[in-house]
C-alpha cells in the first residue's frame, strides 16, 4: 500500500467540500426513501465513508496545506491526527469510517443499525469540522 501527500489549494478545498456534501446528501436521500433502512444500509455507510474521506481531505488542506492520497488508509488517519485542534478526535472519526469500508462495500455481510449510526456520526463530525474551518477561512 502506498500513500502520497498532495498539495491542496482553495480549488482542492472547494472541490473536496463539494464532494463531501454530495455524498452526505445522497446518503441522507437514500435513507429517507428506503422502505427499510436495512435495505440500503451498506450503500448508506459507503456514502458516509466517501463523505468523511472528502471532508478529512479538506480539513487537512486547510490546516496542513496537503492531504494524503493513496491506498494506505492508516497514512490518511495519521496525517489527519496532525491537525490542531481536534486532530486526534477527527482522526478517530476517519478511522471509524475506514474500518467499515470493506464490510459495507465489498463483503457479503450487511452492516448493522449500530454501524450505520456510527458511520453517520463520524461523517457528520468530519463534515462539520470542514465546514467550520472553511467558514473561518473565508
Amino acid at each position: 500500500m502506498s500513500s502520497k501527500l498532495r498539495r491542496g489549494n482553495r480549488s482542492t478545498i472547494a472541490g473536496r467540500l463539494r464532494k463531501a456534501d454530495q455524498f452526505m446528501h445522497a446518503a441522507d436521500v437514500i435513507q429517507e426513501l428506503a422502505g427499510n433502512e436495512d435495505d440500503v444500509g451498506d450503500a448508506y455507510v459507503t456514502l458516509c465513508v466517501h463523505a468523511g474521506v472528502a471532508a478529512a481531505d479538506a480539513v487537512c488542506c486547510m490546516a496542513l496545506g496537503e492531504y494524503s492520497q493513496g491506498d494506505d488508509h492508516n497514512a490518511a488517519v495519521v496525517h489527519l491526527s496532525k491537525v490542531r485542534p481536534d486532530g486526534r478526535r477527527l482522526a478517530n472519526s476517519l478511522r471509524t469510517l475506514l474500518s467499515m469500508k470493506t464490510r459495507a462495500g465489498y463483503s457479503h455481510e450487511p452492516v448493522s443499525a449500530a454501524e450505520r449510526k456510527r458511520a453517520q456520526r463520524a461523517a457528520e463530525r468530519l463534515l462539520d469540522a470542514a465546514r467550520q474551518r472553511n467558514a473561518s477561512a473565508t
